[in-house]
Formats: structure tokens, sequence, C-alpha cells
């Protein structure tokens, strides 16, 4: 469900993307398959932040490279520019994959030591531009600018950075190519504290000036509350709770979601949510339990919960699975 008083153009929209790999179980049994991505749908509008939050083996990475068109979706749909590029054929994806860029987790093993910051910025115009050579120095040049670089880095390798200054230096890679979508898969959490709302603050400033969608991919939550528009929260490959950020935080409905922002730190006291401890863990992909995914873990599941997965419906203006939310709320 998307919030209708934002009317910037849908830039990218999955519609029940899904990701299974195909498992052995050994000599003589039946390979088996582990739903990673199990039926996602949301959109990414322009210039505005889509926050991907769950636990690790969630499914938030496998989402991260069916967006990217790393990997091929075992089904479903992907949209973007008026095709549906789940299954497009090489020259389609040629064609699409300079508008999806991403801001990997590492920037100590993201950036090739050997190579200078100014032939980094200029590899993604080489493949996919006919610039000159001064013209891509040009551009990669206004872009280090963009991101709070300064000329005398344009030679400098890798290892002469911090890790702040390199994640910078890896956000003017994916915007050299002037995208329409970032996908940010844990971009600060390899950062100290200090850092962070610095490259979170750039994050938000070039989104403002350049009106690119993000898809934010994270386990902090506070990170999220800062930068995100709306919220897509995940367990076991599956869509729980999705709406904007302001009303989820506010009020949570899904219990999984509850527990997630119970664990958050809050400085202010009224804003403080109640203890959650989650017994168990994330189940196996390869066993998913019977019913709702949660229920084993979950402190509301009846009977029902245990025989029924529950659909993702709409409810107090956001999405939720839940077939227990009217008497939880």
């Amino acid at each position: 469900m998307q919030n209708t008083q934002h009317q910037t153009p849908v830039l990218l929209e999955a519609k029940n993307l899904a990701k299974h790999y195909p498992v052995s179980q050994g000599f003589f049994k039946p390979k088996t398959q582990a739903k990673a991505l199990d039926g996602v749908s949301f959109q990414l509008r322009a210039g505005r932040t889509l926050a991907v939050v769950g636990e690790s083996g969630c499914g938030k990475s496998t989402l991260a490279r069916q967006i990217t068109m790393i990997e091929t979706p075992t089904g479903g749909e992907l949209w973007m520019g008026g095709k549906n590029i789940a299954h497009a054929d090489k020259i389609t994806l040629k064609q699409v994959r300079p508008l999806v860029q991403m801001v990997f987790q590492n920037p100590y093993a993201s950036l090739n030591p050997r190579k200078k910051v100014g032939a980094m910025l200029e590899e993604p115009l080489i493949i996919n531009t006919r610039l000159s050579p001064s013209e891509r120095e040009d551009k990669a040049r206004a872009m280090m600018t963009q991101v709070g670089l300064r000329p005398e880095h344009y030679a400098r390798y890798p290892h002469m950075f911090s890790g702040g200054q390199r994640q910078r230096i890896a956000i003017a890679r994916a915007l050299m190519l002037d995208p329409e979508v970032i996908v940010a898969d844990e971009p600060v959490s390899a950062l100290d504290v200090s850092i962070q709302a610095q490259v979170l603050n750039l994050l938000m400033d070039l989104q403002q000036k350049n009106a690119v969608a993000y898809l934010f991919i994270s386990h902090n939550l506070s990170v999220v509350e800062h930068i995100a528009d709306d919220v897509l929260v995940m367990y076991l490959g599956k869509t729980v709770e999705h709406g904007s950020k302001e009303i989820i935080f506010r009020q949570p409905l899904h219990p999984y979601t509850r527990a997630l922002l119970a664990s958050t730190p809050r400085i202010d006291p009224a804003q403080r949510q109640s203890k959650m401890m989650l017994p168990g863990e994330l189940p196996s992909p390869l066993a998913p339990p019977p019913g709702c995914a949660f229920n084993n873990r979950c402190p509301h599941a009846n009977e029902r919960c245990r025989r029924e997965t529950p659909s993702l419906r709409d409810f107090a203006d956001r999405q939720v699975a839940c077939h227990r939310v009217e008497e939880i709320i």
C-alpha cells in the first residue's frame, strides 16, 4: 500500500517477487528449495526512501540482488521504465542496469585497492557512455565535489582514506551514471557511529538534489528512522508489515515489528516501548513452520496461526500480515 498523498513518479515496482534456491540434501535425496524471497511487492518513487528491515536471514540482501539484476527472480514481476525486467533479455538488461546502482556495506572491500579514485569513478562511464577522456574526468571531479571529496583525492588510492571517505567514494561511483534507483545495503553499518550521521545526511542531500529513489536495507532502526519515508518489514522472505515510517514507528501492529522496535534504544522515555523478548531463532528457510512463519515465536499465536498463512492486507493505514491484528491492536 502506498501513501497516495505523495504522487511522485513510480520508478520501480516489484510484484510478488520471489527467489527460491535449489538446495541439495545429500545423496539419493531429492533437492529442496530455500525460499529466500517469497512474494514481496512494493513501489519505489522518485526522491523517496523505502527502508527494508528485519533480522539477518530474512531476505533483505536477496531482495537487493533481484532489484540490481545481479540475479534473476524465480517468480514475480519487476517493472521499470514500462518494462517487466524480471526475465528480460540481455539487451534490455544492459539498457536498464545503469539506472539501478548499488552501495555496498563494507567500503573497505567494495573498492579496488589497485585503482586510483579517479579511475574508479570513470570506469562506469567508459563502459556505458561515449564521453571523451576529458569529459569523463570533468564529470568524476564534479561528482567528487558533490560528495565532499577534495580535488587532490582524484589521484589517490583507497588505502589512503578513512572508512567514511571510502563510503563517499562508493556513493560517488554509484551516482556516476545518473541512476534513478540506488540500492544501499547496510551502507553505514561498517562505519564509526560518529561518521554514520555524516554519510546519512550526504545521502539525503544527494537525494534531494537528484530525485533518486533509495532502497535502504538495514537492521538498525535508529538509522531507518532518520532516513526512511516508508518501511517494509520482512520475516523469512515475506512482508509482514509495510507502511509509512511515521505510522509504523508510532504504532507498530505486527508482533514482529513490535519486537524490533522494542529493541531499539530511545533517549526520550516517552518513546520507549516495553521490552519484548522473542523466544527461539529465525527458522530455516529450508523448513519454515506451517501457517504463519512467525507463529513459533509469537506471543499471540493461536491454532489458526499455526495452520493458515496470513495474507498481506490493508489495515489502519498500512499493510500487515497477521490473523489477530484486530485483537492485539
